[in-house]
């Protein structure tokens, strides 16, 4: 049986690693820093997914730019320093990116995260390995705009109709609908399963395992 997909895209927080409790702490704790109303763990799980100035601008809406970029600033130091809660791979996610890339899928990254936090993370899972191409938020523009997924189908040379996003929020949900790519979801991350599947995934499994299946 011919394959569907070649390319299979994935979002990286909330669906490949489970970092979901250490960003909202980190979240509050930069607010608390600054003598800021600490917006609620519910509201900070729901932007979870959007570039750092988006979310920042989503939670704090009467906040300057300054003082958001004070905030990114303590955002950054709570993630990167003082909190060293663990932020573990998801069951299966490292035997299933072995099994995908063994069975020839091309894998990559489309992540909210900054540049300088994915690369530790890929270092510290040790998964740079299975991925062909990765593309963060502070490099391109945020999810919901295409750019990264049409900046990843350019490196990588597949075509739309070829690929595959996978994700836990309506971002990415959103993201790949506006670059034309068919997306699947995991109900194990931030967002309802309600929500993902009214906002165009194909699926919504409730395991990496289950996304391995479902491409098999």
């Amino acid at each position: 049986m011919s394959r569907s997909y070649d390319l299979i895209v994935f979002d990286w927080d909330g669906t490949l690693m489970d970092s979901e409790a250490k960003i909202v702490r980190c979240m509050r704790a930069a607010a608390v820093d600054l003598d800021i109303a600490v917006p609620g763990e519910e509201a900070v799980r729901h932007i979870i997914g959007l570039g750092l100035g988006e979310a920042l601008a989503a939670l704090f809406p009467r906040c300057d730019v300054t003082t958001r970029a004070q905030l990114a600033e303590r955002y950054r130091e709570h993630f990167l320093v003082h909190d060293q809660g663990a932020m573990p791979l998801f069951p299966g996610v490292d035997a299933g990116l072995a099994a995908l890339a063994d069975r020839g899928f091309l894998l990559a990254v489309a992540t909210g995260k900054a540049r300088r936090g994915l690369e530790r993370v890929l270092d510290d899972t040790a998964t740079r390995r299975y991925f062909a191409a990765t593309r963060c938020a502070d490099e391109t523009c945020s999810k919901p705009h295409p750019r990264m997924l049409e900046e990843i189908l350019e490196v990588t040379g597949v075509e739309v109709a070829r690929a595959l996003m996978v994700g836990d929020t309506v971002y990415d949900m959103a993201m790949a609908r506006n670059a034309g790519l068919p997306a699947l979801a995991v109900s194990y991350g931030v967002h309802t399963r309600e929500s993902l599947l009214a906002n165009g995934a194909l699926a919504c499994l409730d395991s990496f395992d289950a996304v391995c299946a479902w491409l098999g």
